[in-house]
């Protein structure tokens, strides 16, 4: 399954203003949770930037997880390797709930939720079809696994500002991009323990820390102490490679009382 990861936060300021008042979408897969599909703005830009959305929508009582659900848990994935002229994708993600079912502390939600895709057109004004299998789990009381292939021909779509709309929404809800007052700093810690102090406005009582695990690293649910004011978030590592990898770091996301950020951690 093709791997998708973050696209980086300094652009969705650019593709919210750029959105078209076209769109194309697939049809609607239905589960026995909810509903899934794919909506696009119908065309490219200049760049090759395809803007869309994996749109999931719940019924009461259901959720789905986040890019790392934790200990279980099927993170939604999108591969689009049997696409027409795709030569890739990008998948961001809204801010998690942490979750507790009496089992284990999991990430994800418990609301329908959108997921912004950015598909990269390998010749821009050729013919594109994005044939995209898709794999997520979607949990009542048991989780059952959704997979199903989603078809967009973005040249095919009609005048819907209701489509393009929704890939605008699904860019507004992500994460804002994490600062000195809002965001970590990473703390000295061990091989098997991952350190960092939490900066979030308002209430600190409120924050909660999410990393996702990549690059063969894997992450326990986070510990919590509180100090005169000072918040730190010890978590525990599982996995991790031999050696340090050579990316940019771990993608992480801060929640508090004003909003959520998200960022880049070094690796541990």
């Amino acid at each position: 399954m093709q791997a998708l990861f973050l696209f980086s936060l300094g652009t969705v300021a650019t593709l919210l203003s750029s959105l078209p008042a076209t769109a194309s979408s697939s049809a609607w897969f239905q589960s026995e949770g909810g509903k899934v599909r794919l909506v696009t703005t119908g065309a490219p830009d200049e760049a090759g930037r395809l803007q869309g959305a994996l749109e999931i929508m719940l019924k009461p009582g259901w959720k789905t997880y986040w890019r790392d659900p934790g200990d279980s848990g099927v993170p939604p994935q999108l591969d689009v390797g049997a696409s027409t002229n795709i030569a890739g994708a990008e998948m961001a993600f809204p801010a998690p709930q942490r979750h507790d079912d009496g089992y284990g502390q999991w990430s994800g939600y418990d609301r329908s939720v959108a997921f912004p895709v950015v598909f990269t057109v390998a010749k821009p004004g050729k013919t594109a079809t994005i044939d995209a299998d898709v794999s997520l789990g979607m949990c009542e009381t048991i989780c059952i696994p959704v997979q199903t292939r989603l078809t967009v021909d973005p040249a095919a779509g009609a005048d819907d500002a209701a489509d393009a709309e929704a890939v605008k929404a699904a860019l507004a809800a992500l994460p804002a991009k994490a600062t000195a007052d809002f965001g970590i700093t990473a703390l000295p810690g061990d091989h098997e323990t991952l350190e960092v102090e939490a900066h979030v406005p308002g209430d600190p009582a409120a924050a909660d820390f999410f990393v996702a695990g990549a690059d063969d690293y894997m992450f326990a649910a986070p510990r919590r102490t509180d100090d005169n004011g000072k918040v730190v978030f010890s978590v525990p590592i599982l996995d991790r490679p031999t050696t340090t990898p050579t990316g940019a770091g771990l993608h992480y996301t801060l929640t508090g009382s004003t909003g959520a950020v998200a960022g880049v951690l070094p690796y541990p």
